[in-house]
């Protein structure tokens, strides 16, 4: 009896062993998924903002949480500053549609208020002094923005980080709140590529008709030339007729003008008296006098003395280069019409009158 005792003692003894040696499990770190850090410029030494974009399959639950953001060697980060970082979560786990609510950020952790320390390589976010179960909800995304991109704060520094030289690098995801993953990053010579164009100076002009006439002009009632050279409007009172038309275009920044520069209407040694009428359609019949008014279909300015209306002026200024048309910027086609007034008195010299009236666009570069 008493050996079998002492066999069934050592059976428990060993039972006792093999129990106390079985494998005690131990926590793994959970990996981020959608790990992202989209960067404003590539290039080597360059200052450059990030935003960095993960989902967390863990969350942070603790106000003892932290989330760490290590740099490889290389990198330059400037000295802290609340006000350089933007740390916020998304209504769910695709970062690419998520609506994003920002966290309150200070140089340290408070109540409500997250803390960011950079030491050395390393930015850490300590979760605020009151944190809870889900503080930032499990398979949530996560955004963490770096340098002028951050604005909840105000304007982050453009300088908050600056690139390595030039190849392959690594930002670790890490931090008590026990998710982690690391990241390549790709730093080039330079990642931009300038791209030159020339767009060419443009004017264009055109006169529709370049033979126009009164036909026989009248001592008793205004006549307008017309396109047809032996035509004319004898309708006394009338609203003026144009005789041509010209069109203008240009992409000159400071616009254009057209001139025009004639003598008046001429037979040998004989003329007919140029004028100045203000706000009458047919100037005053029986008096000799030529001139000329416009109109635009646009928005260009009729030289003063010139707006051809209900109520139209009309001038002419004999052989000197005169402004009729003017425009301070670049414009599409623009229509201009001119029309000419006629009178003549009883005693106005009898022949064949003529003029030629050259018009000058120039554009303002």
């Amino acid at each position: 009896m008493r050996i079998i005792h002492r066999g069934l003692a050592v059976l428990v003894v060993m039972a006792v062993l093999v129990f106390m040696n079985a494998p005690v499990p131990t926590a793994q770190a959970a990996a981020v998924t959608s790990l992202r850090d989209t960067l404003s410029r590539l290039k080597a030494s360059t200052a450059a903002n990030h935003t960095i974009e993960l989902v967390t399959p863990t969350g942070v639950e603790a106000s003892t949480d932290t989330i760490t953001l290590t740099f490889a060697s290389g990198w330059t980060l400037a000295a802290e500053a609340a006000v350089n970082f933007d740390l916020a979560v998304g209504d769910s786990g695709t970062c690419s549609t998520a609506t994003f609510t920002d966290k309150t950020l200070a140089l340290t952790a408070a109540a409500a208020t997250w803390g960011v320390d950079v030491t050395g390589q390393v930015i850490t976010f300590t979760a605020p002094t009151d944190a809870a179960s889900g503080e930032i909800t499990a398979g949530r995304c996560v955004q963490i923005q770096a340098g002028s991109n951050a604005t909840t704060g105000g304007t982050g520094s453009a300088s908050t980080i600056t690139n390595p030289t030039a190849g392959q690098t690594t930002m670790t995801i890490g931090g008590t709140f026990g998710d982690s993953g690391t990241l390549a990053v790709r730093i080039i010579a330079d990642e931009q590529v300038s791209v030159t164009a020339t767009v060419d100076p443009t004017l264009t002009f055109t006169v529709d008709d370049n033979a126009i006439g009164f036909g026989s002009l009248s001592a008793s009632t205004g006549r307008w030339a017309t396109g047809d050279t032996t035509g004319g409007n004898a309708s006394a009172g009338s609203t003026p007729t144009a005789a041509h038309t010209m069109t203008v275009a240009t992409n000159a920044q400071s616009g254009y003008a057209i001139t025009y520069n004639g003598a008046t209407l001429t037979s040998g040694a004989n003329t007919v008296t140029v004028a100045t009428i203000s706000s009458d359609s047919d100037g005053t019949p029986g008096g000799e006098q030529f001139a000329l008014s416009a109109s635009t279909s646009g928005d260009a300015t009729i030289a003063s003395g010139y707006a051809r209306g209900a109520n139209s002026s009309w001038n002419f200024v004999a052989s000197t280069t005169t402004t009729l048309v003017s425009e301070t910027g670049e414009t599409d086609t623009e229509t201009i019409s001119v029309s000419y007034l006629g009178n003549i008195s009883t005693i106005t010299e009898a022949g064949s009158y003529t003029t030629t009236i050259t018009y000058i666009a120039t554009a303002v570069f």
